[in-house]
């Protein structure tokens, strides 16, 4: 059996305090509890729910014994936006890539990078990740024919 009902969202908290045009979007967080559908913007997801949202920090240490600039060089190629950071820890060696990861320079043989997890900058630092460990392969290489 195919049951076709029409299905209403209550807008609450900020999303309604602005009536939509016809055919305008409204855009926020649909939480469904039990049968109802309640619209709500992000922010308010703790007043109206007994739902909460967090932050994930990620970090990841990988052994990188290259040159730190030749890193730096190589993002650049890939990435548009590829700024230094000042860091007092790591001597003004970190640097941050399209404002999402941050690559720091730990020792002479690890460097750290640092996002805040979501889909882009999950995306950012995995391509991070596999160019690094591509310039760890090249190293043996790059020595041998020198």
């Amino acid at each position: 059996m195919y049951f076709n009902s029409e299905k209403m969202a209550k807008t609450i908290g900020r999303v309604a305090e602005k009536t939509p045009e016809v055919g305008e979007t409204v855009s926020g967080l649909m939480v469904k509890k039990e049968f109802t559908y309640q619209m709500m913007a992000l922010d308010d997801l703790h007043v109206f729910s007994q739902l909460s949202t967090t932050n994930i920090s990620q970090r990841i240490t990988i052994a990188y014994t290259g040159a730190f600039g030749v890193l730096k060089h190589r993002l650049k190629q890939i990435f548009e936006s590829v700024e230094s950071l000042p860091d007092e820890e790591s001597e003004g060696r970190a640097f941050g890539v399209h404002e999402q990861l941050t690559v720091k320079y730990e020792s002479e043989k690890h460097i750290s990078l640092h996002w805040r997890s979501d889909p882009i900058s999950d995306m950012v630092s995995d391509s991070v990740v596999a160019l690094i460990l591509n310039i760890v392969r090249e190293i043996p290489k790059v020595a041998v024919e020198s």
